[in-house]
């Protein structure tokens, strides 16, 4: 039966149910339909809310958020356009496994379906993007959707979930505070027992002669890499990790051979067609990585998930274990020999001497590539890296090293440009003692570029260095390499001026566009714990080496060497 007390209004149980919850900050943008329940936020001593400018801000915030502080995001925003605006942000939480409570605001329930002011089917809309959904329609309902809803937001693999909450609701009063029975199965939130032959499983791994980890997104979520640590250096098994999976291992440990994938390094990706045996833990096989019928083609292939639905889905594979990637190592280590692989490691460390990550820095030009090997320097590799899409994005993965999980923040399912200023903002309210990094491009920046008033209205030190080449670089990269340099679209005619730009919201900032000012730019752009801006302007010309052209394999790989010697560096 339901447990009853004084009667209080929706708006107010909501509020109470964050704060019991422990949510102590939300990110959003207030609207006539969600009023009551902002009006209960006023009130409450425990909730920090912050402002943003636009309601993609609000949620890319609490994905930032989340991700760097392993809680739940909350965002908020109104009916019709505000909710709408959530769409892009709760795709891509969606596809990269990030908590995210969405509340939403929605017209009165007698109104619903008779196309009122600002009235949009967000329930039906988010259906696909969301691991949960509920319009609720009764006040008693709430404390029932709220528990379903961040059980299931953080339950098995993680995801966004969305509430929305009629104006009426709000108001309603309703003594309904929890719920002892839940509509929903407990297999939706609950830890799945380990599913699979553990034996047989270990035993194909110690049969290999030449194994490698392939370490996704999912083994952050599971907070696996002491396991995944262990597991490596107990059998000297080399680990590579996909764009989700950086900061699970070590980005300096000698046996780590960095990212694979479509512009991994050329070890790693090299290290998959010699393998003997890959494990994936915690990774989907995408399309970035992995092409059907071709990746790791000589090798046994393992797979370890939370998620059912990611086994066999576009790379078919000889064996299984189904559960929380932490509880199956937990259970599978004690079952793996201790083994050395002198000639397996040593043939990849051959790799990394032959194949390392190349540019060419003999001008007085600024390359991206050295000025991130200085900032990771500069930083110690501290630092809470975000970063938005495109180039900039793919030459951080391969220079900034990272040696902890939960510091690496990057759109990496959806790709959303626009993605890396609120996530490193929410990163900096979730840790305000770290140095939190804004990785972005001159394109990437200006999607979201009005949350520099979020910046300066709370005073959050955010460092934000903007790549500028006046193009769309990767873009511009594929156009020149696939479609004969023919730059459809791809320049911008038009930059601001991004310090004044930053200095129209009491930001400081610095451009500089000659190898000289390197490190002067740094002390400024690190000094103390102040936002800064830091333009730096690079090369249209420079691309992202090594890359794997869309659709092919690893054994297509193009490496810098290979631009050289044909003239197209």
């Amino acid at each position: 039966m339901p447990k009853t007390e004084a009667k209080i209004s929706g708006a107010r149980l909501m509020v109470e149910l964050l704060e019991e919850y422990g949510v102590d900050i939300v990110f959003g943008y207030p609207g006539g339909a969600i009023l009551p329940f902002y009006d209960e936020l006023y009130k409450s001593t425990k909730i920090k809310h912050i402002l943003v400018r636009h309601e993609q801000g609000a949620i890319h915030m609490a994905e930032g958020y989340a991700r760097s502080t392993g809680k739940l995001g909350v965002c908020i925003a109104t009916s019709g356009p505000g909710a709408t605006n959530l769409v892009t942000g709760l795709t891509d939480a969606k596809l990269d496994s990030v908590p995210i409570l969405a509340i939403t605001g929605q017209v009165a329930t007698n109104a619903i379906g008779t196309d009122a002011f600002q009235e949009a089917d967000i329930y039906g809309i988010t259906i696909p993007i969301t691991k949960y959904n509920a319009l609720i329609k009764s006040a008693d309902d709430i404390a029932r959707h709220f528990q379903e809803a961040t059980l299931v937001a953080l339950g098995g693999r993680p995801g966004p979930v969305l509430l929305d909450f009629p104006k009426d609701v709000q108001t309603e009063l309703t003594s309904v505070r929890k719920v002892d029975k839940l509509k929903i199965d407990s297999r939706h939130y609950q830890k799945p027992p380990i599913g699979g032959d553990l034996d047989s499983f270990a035993a194909a791994l110690n049969k290999a002669k030449r194994p490698l980890l392939y370490v996704g997104g999912g083994a952050i979520n599971a907070n696996a890499s002491k396991e995944i640590k262990e597991l490596a250096e107990k059998g000297n098994i080399p680990v590579t990790t996909t764009l989700m999976g950086i900061g699970a291992f070590p980005g300096t440990h000698q046996l780590s051979v960095g990212m694979l994938g479509m512009h991994g390094t050329a070890y790693a990706n090299k290290a998959v067609l010699e393998c003997d045996y890959i494990l994936n833990l915690g990774a989907r096989f995408d399309d970035r990585v992995a092409k059907p019928g071709e990746f790791a083609e000589n090798a046994v292939r393992a797979h370890i998930d939370i998620d059912t639905a990611e086994f066999n889905k576009r790379v078919s594979v000889d064996y299984l274990l189904h559960g929380d990637l932490k509880e199956v190592l937990k259970a599978l280590i004690p079952k793996v020999n201790k083994v050395d692989r002198p000639e397996w490691v040593g043939f990849l460390d051959t790799l990394k001497k032959n194949h390392p990550l190349e540019f060419d820095d003999t001008t007085d030009t600024i390359k991206p590539q050295g000025f991130l090997q200085k900032l990771y320097e500069k930083s110690k590799g501290k630092a809470i890296v975000s970063t938005d899409v495109g180039q900039h994005q793919m030459w951080a993965a391969q220079y900034y090293l990272f040696e902890e999980a939960n510091r690496w923040l990057t759109s990496g399912g959806l790709g959303t440009m626009g993605y890396g200023l609120p996530a490193a903002i929410g990163a900096k309210f979730g840790n305000p003692n770290k140095t939190v990094i804004c990785v972005s491009g001159d394109g990437s920046i200006q999607m979201n570029i009005q949350e520099l008033a979020t910046i300066a209205m709370y005073k959050k030190g955010v460092k934000i260095l903007i790549f500028n080449n006046n193009f769309l670089g990767m873009v511009r990269q594929w156009q020149e390499l696939f479609y004969e340099e023919r730059f459809s679209e791809s320049e911008w005619n038009y930059n601001p001026d991004f310090v004044k730009l930053g200095e129209a919201y009491s930001i400081k900032g610095l451009r500089i566009s000659n190898k000289s000012e390197i490190d002067k730019a740094l002390e400024f752009f690190l000094e103390d714990d102040d936002a800064r801006i830091l333009e730096v302007m690079i090369p249209a010309e420079e691309k992202v080496f090594p890359m794997i052209p869309a659709g092919k394999s690893q054994k297509d790989m193009i490496e810098f060497s290979d631009t050289v010697r044909a003239g197209k560096k």
